[in-house]
């Protein structure tokens, strides 16, 4: 089912026999900085070099100068696609990464509708795509992951196979980009979970590869890359200058960076993080991160798009909708007042809010030159609540979330509390945040702000209280008792990281919620998609998880 062509094979097999080996080393060295991070040897600042005192500079095409927003969701949803693309923001995302779960039917299914999407052609329920000059940014999924339903038992980068299936199946319009500029804004990249300047040259041979391979010019490919992890903020020019090629723009990507934060502070007493909804939109490990983005990015001539505001609107609640336009507005305020040239966004009531709040097309000549190298970790302690009811809240959060994991969800909206108890609104929750959750409880029982023992009750009692409140049939409850249990499990694994999965060069498998990681203990299979859907690792229905063995897979 849904098996790569032969015409698609003969493309990407040469690829993968290319880059494979190499990949894997990039993905062990990943190991190797988690490591060092939590033996108090955290990344830094690279030594001076071409790529931070050279005069070099990239270039911003004009049919992409305007980015004031970005509107995104899940690739594998024809009926939002549709929608995303119908649009008036000046860029659209469609994610074949955090915002779906990575079945194999899911990850084929956004092949289709990205490649239709960009002929022009997808339609959903007599909907269609108007003709209009968006730019369209396919996200693959990250460098780590790992795909097993392409080549009969051998293993291959989920990454590098999305990125040619899409790239072969329009190779036609390509072509015909290389005479027409203006037509490259369909075929547009973001490459997520990037950790180092290393895979930001990786991703730029691979492109300039699958260029020569259907005959266009190499460079013609347009990037964006997202700053998703703390080694990557500190090398943001480096990143720019190995992929000085392609890339025309860095995103931040927030959420994922929160959590990775988290990941490399986690041996840190002195860094524990509040309760997610009481840190305040400027806290300094984002502002300072935002102004040395804007920095690096102007500096270098290439745009800078900030983050996702996760507080959606709500068309049935005024109230909720009405904080939800305000956080929004207070949000990409922020941005644009430091220089941003745009922001996410992934829901059509926000386009106004996110436009309205940039003056013009770009702000390519704002520059913070005293944060070119600045402190990227001050703590957030003193800077919001942390509270028994914030890890309740975080805890529930968890469980709603693999709840819709293992219902084939990969992005679900979950009610939101502050540290009073009282609702916030309906957040867009997907593996970013349930990893921030997950390692914040991980973080606060390490360190001794909860016991294991209190954490393990609450769960009891937030899972009962979802069922209490829900009053699911038996099946649907002991999917929710599965989901609180697969959660606790990765919690485990983060509270005391081990080196124990990795070999080098190898890339540990990523865990199952078919059997809890470390016993294996068999868990029912679920009924909330059809059974015919594959998993990328096994060829069994298993959605995404992330073992928290380093290289642990940056879940979003």
């Amino acid at each position: 089912m849904d098996a790569p062509s032969p015409e698609l094979l003969e493309f990407f097999l040469p690829l993968h026999r290319a880059f494979e080996p190499r990949r894997r080393v990039l993905v062990e060295a990943r190991r190797r900085s988690l490591l060092l991070a939590h033996a108090g040897q955290e990344p830094g600042y690279l030594p001076a070099s071409e790529a931070t005192e050279g005069s070099w500079t990239v270039t911003v095409p004009a049919w992409a100068a305007d980015q004031r927003n970005q509107i995104t969701g899940p690739a594998d949803n024809a009926k939002l696609l549709v929608a995303m693309t119908n649009t008036a923001d000046p860029g659209c995302m469609p994610d074949g990464e955090d915002s779906i779960t990575t079945d194999w039917a899911n990850v084929r299914a956004a092949h289709r509708n990205v490649t239709a999407a960009i002929k022009g052609t997808l339609a959903h329920e007599g909907r269609t795509i108007k003709p209009s000059a968006q730019v369209m940014f396919y996200r693959p999924r990250g460098l780590h992951l790992d795909e097993t339903n392409v080549l009969p038992g051998e293993t291959v980068c989920a990454s590098l196979f999305d990125l040619a299936a899409v790239f072969h199946a329009t190779a036609a319009e390509r072509r015909a980009a290389a005479k027409d500029p203006a037509r490259q804004a369909k075929l547009c990249f973001y490459i997520p979970k990037t950790e180092s300047a290393e895979e930001a040259a990786w991703f730029s041979e691979v492109l300039t590869s699958m260029e020569e391979a259907i005959g266009v010019p190499a460079g013609s490919t347009k990037v964006m890359f997202l700053i998703e992890s703390l080694p990557a903020a500190y090398q943001i020019e480096e990143i720019l200058f190995a992929a000085r090629r392609h890339v025309i723009g860095l995103n931040l990507g927030r959420w994922d960076y929160m959590a990775s934060l988290l990941h490399f502070k986690l041996a840190d007493p002195g860094w524990i993080l509040p309760d997610r909804n009481t840190i305040p939109h400027d806290v300094p490990f984002f502002q300072n991160l935002r102004r040395r983005i804007v920095e690096c990015c102007h500096r270098r001539g290439a745009l800078a798009i900030g983050g996702m505001t996760a507080l959606f609107p709500d068309r049935t609640d005024a109230a909720v909708n009405a904080r939800a336009q305000e956080k929004l507005a207070q949000d990409k305020k922020n941005e644009a007042a430091l220089g941003f040239d745009g922001a996410w966004t992934g829901h059509p009531d926000q386009h106004q809010g996110a436009i309205s709040q940039f003056p013009a097309p770009n702000q390519l000549g704002v520059r913070h030159p005293d944060f070119r190298k600045p402190d990227l970790t001050p703590s957030p302690m003193g800077l919001g609540a942390v509270t028994d009811a914030g890890t309740r809240d975080a805890i529930r959060t968890c469980v709603e979330y693999r709840f819709g994991v293992l219902c084939g969800l990969g992005a679900r909206m979950i009610k939101g509390y502050d540290a009073k108890g009282a609702l916030i609104g309906n957040f867009m929750e997907d593996l970013a945040t349930d990893r921030i959750y997950r390692l914040m409880i991980a973080q606060r029982v390490r360190h001794g702000v909860h016991s294991a023992e209190t954490v393990a009750r609450w769960f009891d009692e937030e899972t009962r209280r979802i069922l209490d409140v829900n009053k699911p049939e038996s099946a649907t409850a002991d999917k929710y008792r599965r989901a609180s249990e697969w959660s606790q499990q990765m919690i485990k694994e983060a509270t005391a990281p081990s080196p124990r999965a990795s070999r080098p060069g190898s890339i540990p498998p990523r865990s199952s919620p078919r059997c809890t990681p470390r016993t294996r203990r068999p868990i029912p299979p679920t009924s909330c998609a059809p059974s015919s859907r594959r998993s990328s690792r096994t060829g069994s229905r298993t959605p995404r998880t992330a073992s928290s063995t380093p290289p642990a897979p940056t879940t979003r």
